[in-house]
């Protein structure tokens, strides 16, 4: 038997499929639903998890989501592929289980068993010691990132090659325009994305810690 480049545990990808079934969400490119994905769901699955072994896992274009925003501008997001829903969430899972316990306990965006609610309830206990509130926004971040920079940030915490390879193939994919036209992207991770809250996450957590000590 070919040994497979990469050792991607088949648990990944199957649970990264019930997360995408939990969410739904809509189709991708190839205008595949989910129902379309079940009808074929073993096969579908073991091809993801083959080719992510194999190192022969390419994600296709995203498709381009424009939502209107009470500024009058708009909100570009990036929807994947059924498929590459799952194949982003099993590569997700593992990232998570080892950099989530870093994170600042006070991050609560985008994290497993954390909540708005969550946040809600830690900002009104902090607002009976303190009497003033600091808001701080990032703008553009998903649109503007640096890709070198989350790859160096993978890379810091020494994620294996395979993890590292596919993040970057999810950072380059090209951007399918509401009009089907292919975009190319040098930079930004698409909100819409299943890894890119993460990403996110892993790449402001340096500075967010900084902050945060700096104020207590």
């Amino acid at each position: 038997m070919q040994r497979k480049a990469f050792e991607v545990p088949k648990s990944l990808v199957w649970m990264a499929y019930q997360d995408v079934r939990r969410n739904r969400g809509a189709p991708g490119c190839d205008g595949q639903t989910l129902t379309d994905f079940d009808r074929q769901r073993d096969h579908n699955l073991y091809r993801i998890w083959n080719r992510l072994c194999s190192g022969s896992y390419f994600p296709p274009p995203v498709r381009e989501k424009r939502i209107p925003k009470d500024n009058g501008k708009e909100r570009i997001l990036g929807i994947p592929t059924v498929s590459d829903r799952v194949a982003q969430g099993a590569v997700k899972r593992y990232v998570e289980a080892v950099i989530d316990p870093i994170f600042h306990p006070d991050s609560y965006g985008y994290r497993p068993g954390r909540s708005a609610h969550d946040a809600l309830r830690q900002c009104s206990i902090r607002c009976r010691r303190k009497n003033w509130v600091l808001e701080v926004d990032i703008s553009a971040f998903f649109d503007h990132v640096g890709h070198d920079l989350i790859i160096k940030a993978l890379e810091h915490h020494q994620m294996p090659k395979w993890v590292i390879l596919y993040c970057r193939r999810w950072l380059q994919a090209p951007m399918q325009s509401e009009m089907e036209l292919l975009q190319e992207r040098g930079r930004g991770t698409p909100q819409g994305g299943v890894i890119s809250p993460l990403l996110a996450n892993l790449l402001n957590r340096p500075g967010f810690r900084r902050h945060l000590h700096a104020l207590n």
